[in-house]
This record gives structure tokens, C-alpha cells and sequence, in this order.
């Protein structure tokens, strides 16, 4: 009788042990958020979590203390093929959280107002699932949030004013959504990271959009409009910036080129006017086409080793120093077709190299070579008469 008294008391310790290791909020919490969540076929995340067991060995779960502190639904190093069912409100519970991440995979349903309650929240990370619904005003109180990745789900609405003035903010990537609406002020001095791209987002942006701190930005695929040359002399620390498939006008700064960015897009938007660098463009990638530039082929555009002008306005002979960087291999894709050039000085008995790429077809030009071009190019080779001497007159007028 007293050994089977004494194995009771010892069985209890340990059970009292194991639910003595995390505060009893965070454990029903667990349990909560649990229930609303299922593995894919084929995935195993939740195998590990028996709840006659201590949590804090769960896949996924880190603990502080006696408090979740990271919590990565479906780890893929715990055998995740992703997840479904949708995020329970009993999240916001996990007071200690600072970080919280959901593997891709199908989980639906809206984010949770109650995020509000984990204060101490840094890392945010839902990708690649169906969340759908608006982006809950609640997160603008997470004062001490650094990254928001809610990048390629189904999130409808406007992105809520007060995010980009989290003091801590630096990566937001809200990018393949479907968010409408202006893009609210970015004036967190921490944020270096913008992606925003693949949503329907519209307006303009002032000259205070964004800060000076930004080394990534990425605002194609939208309906943005309006000039942007004075908040862009400003990025001068990017070093990568897709405004592409916009409605942008207006200059594009000569100062941009010398930021050292090493990918520049601005296709397919409506910026005009001439383009002069300042000083010779270290950027690998510059992509300026489908918009209406017009004057001469800056020279020191020659050191870029894909290069994209067509489908503009520019004029003029092309510079001398980009035949001899192409015929030398130093540039790879020099695409200048649709465009109202008079002429380039190569011979045309002259081998472009295997590794290069030349387009000059549909200018004011006979070609003095015969390249590849894109499909897009069209069949014609050279722009017809009239266009050309039409154009000459408004240039000289």
C-alpha cells in the first residue's frame, strides 16, 4: 500500500513537472491554435505534438523561461510539407512571442485582430498561403516589429496607415496580393527593405514617401502614377529599384545612375525626356524601355552589360564605345529596336560574339548588320520614311 501511495505521489511530480514548464496561458494557447491547424497530406509537422508532453519540445515551438518566445508553424526541418486550416485568435495569448512564421502551404481565413496582443513581436512571416481578408489595423501597435512578410496570398484592401511609422521597421514585403489603395508614408529610419509589387496599389508618391534608409524597392505591377525624380534623388543608398509597369512620368534623374544600384527597371511606365547620366553607370542591369524618352544614347551608358532602350524616342547616332564593348564581350544584351536612330558605326562584316545579344531594327537606319531579335521586335527592320523625317521636324522645332 505504501509502495503504490509513493508511485501516485511520484506520477503526479512528474505531470505537475511537465505542465509546470510553461505558463498555463501559452498552454491552452498552443492547444487552441492547434486544433485550428492540420498537416497537409504527406506532411508530419504535428507528430511531435503530444500534449502530455512538455510544449516547449514541440516542432516549431522555442521557449524563454517558462514562456513561447518563436513559434514556426510547420518547420520544414521537422518534416512540413505545409499546412492547412486557419491561424486562431488564441495567438495573440502568447504574450512572450517575438517571432512567428507559417510554412507555404493552404492555410485560408483572415489574419487574427488579436495579433495585437504580442507586443513583443519582431519577425512576422505568413508567405505563400491563401490568407485573405485586410491586413489588420492591430499590427500598427506592434511597436517593436522589424519584418512583415505577407508576400503571395490574398490580401485585400489598403495597407494600414500607421506601418510605416513602426520606429523598429526594416523589411515589409507585401508583394502578389491584391491590396488597393495609395501607398501610406514609409518614414521608419530603419527600413531598407520595400516590396510591394503585384498588387493594385495606385496614387502617387510624394517627395517624403520613403526614406533615405531603403536599399531595396519594389513597386512594380501597379497602377502608381505621377513624377518621381525628386523622392528618387533622394535613395541614394539603393542598390536595387523596380518601379516597372506603372503609370510613372515625368524626368528620370541623371543622380540615379551613380547610386550603385546593381538592378535598375523602369520599363513600361510613361517617364519622358532626355536621360544623361552624371558619370560612367556601374549598374549591371538597366531596363528603360516602353516609355518616351527621347534625345541621344548617352556614351556612358556603354559600361552597362544588359542594357534595354527600345521602344522610346531617341534619336541620334549610337556612341562609338558601344560597338567596342559589344565586339569585346563586355555587353551582353544591347536591345535599342523601335526607336528613331540614324545610325551606328560598325563593320558589317563584323562577328558579334555568341555571348551577346544586338537589336537595332525598326530605326531611322539601314542595319548595317543582321542580329536576332526578340519576337516582340516585329518583322519590319527599318521605321518608314515619314516617321522619321515627321520626328526630325519635332526635334528641330
Amino acid at each position: 500500500m505504501v509502495v503504490n501511495f509513493v508511485y501516485l505521489i511520484w506520477v503526479l511530480a512528474q505531470i505537475l513537472h511537465v505542465y509546470a514548464i510553461l505558463d498555463p496561458i501559452d498552454f491552452l494557447a498552443l492547444q487552441t491554435i492547434r486544433k485550428g491547424l492540420d498537416d497537409l497530406p504527406g506532411s508530419n509537422y504535428f507528430a511531435s505534438w503530444d500534449f502530455t508532453s512538455d510544449p516547449c519540445n514541440f516542432a516549431g515551438v522555442y521557449c524563454g523561461g517558462d514562456k513561447v518566445i518563436a513559434l514556426n508553424l510547420g518547420d520544414p526541418r521537422a518534416g512540413s510539407l505545409g499546412l492547412t486550416g486557419h491561424i486562431d485568435p488564441a495567438i495573440g495569448k502568447l504574450s512572450a512571442l517575438a517571432e512567428f512564421t507559417i510554412v507555404p502551404g493552404r492555410v485560408t481565413g483572415t489574419l487574427p485582430e488579436a495579433l495585437s496582443g504580442l507586443r513583443n513581436l519582431r519577425f512576422l512571416g505568413i508567405s505563400r498561403n491563401f490568407i485573405s481578408g485586410s491586413i489588420p489595423g492591430s499590427i500598427c501597435q506592434l511597436v517593436g516589429l522589424r519584418t512583415i512578410d505577407l508576400s503571395f496570398n490574398q490580401l485585400s484592401g489598403s495597407i494600414p496607415l500607421g506601418i510605416g511609422s513602426l520606429p523598429a521597421l526594416s523589411n515589409v514585403i507585401l508583394c502578389n496580393n491584391k491590396l488597393i489603395g495609395s501607398i501610406p508614408p514609409f518614414v521608419s529610419p530603419t527600413l531598407t527593405r520595400l516590396d510591394l509589387k503585384h498588387n493594385d496599389l495606385s496614387g502617387s508618391l510624394s517627395q517624403n514617401a520613403l526614406p533615405d534608409s531603403l536599399q531595396y524597392l519594389s513597386l512594380s505591377w501597379n497602377r502608381l502614377t505621377g513624377p518621381v525624380d525628386r523622392l528618387l534623388v533622394k535613395l541614394n543608398r539603393l542598390n536595387y529599384l523596380d518601379l516597372s509597369l506603372n503609370r510613372f512620368t515625368g524626368l528620370i534623374p541623371g543622380e540615379l545612375f551613380g547610386f550603385g544600384l546593381s538592378n535598375l527597371q523602369l520599363q513600361r511606365n510613361l517617364f519622358t525626356g532626355p536621360v544623361q547620366p552624371v558619370d560612367h553607370v556601374t549598374i549591371t542591369t538597366v531596363d528603360l524601355s516602353y516609355n518616351k524618352l527621347w534625345g541621344e544614347v548617352s556614351p556612358l551608358f556603354s559600361t552597362v552589360q544588359n542594357l534595354y532602350l527600345n521602344n522610346n524616342k531617341f534619336s541620334g547616332q549610337v556612341p562609338a564605345s558601344f560597338v567596342n564593348r559589344l565586339l569585346e564581350a563586355n555587353i551582353q544584351i544591347l536591345y535599342l529596336q523601335h526607336n528613331y536612330l540614324t545610325g551606328i558605326d560598325i563593320n558589317p562584316t563584323a562577328e558579334i560574339p555568341m555571348s551577346s545579344s544586338l537589336c537595332l531594327q525598326y530605326n531611322c537606319m539601314v542595319l548595317p548588320v543582321q542580329t536576332p531579335c526578340p519576337l516582340k521586335a516585329g518583322k519590319q527592320k527599318t521605321r518608314p520614311t515619314q516617321q522619321c523625317i515627321v520626328w526630325k521636324s519635332k526635334i528641330k522645332n
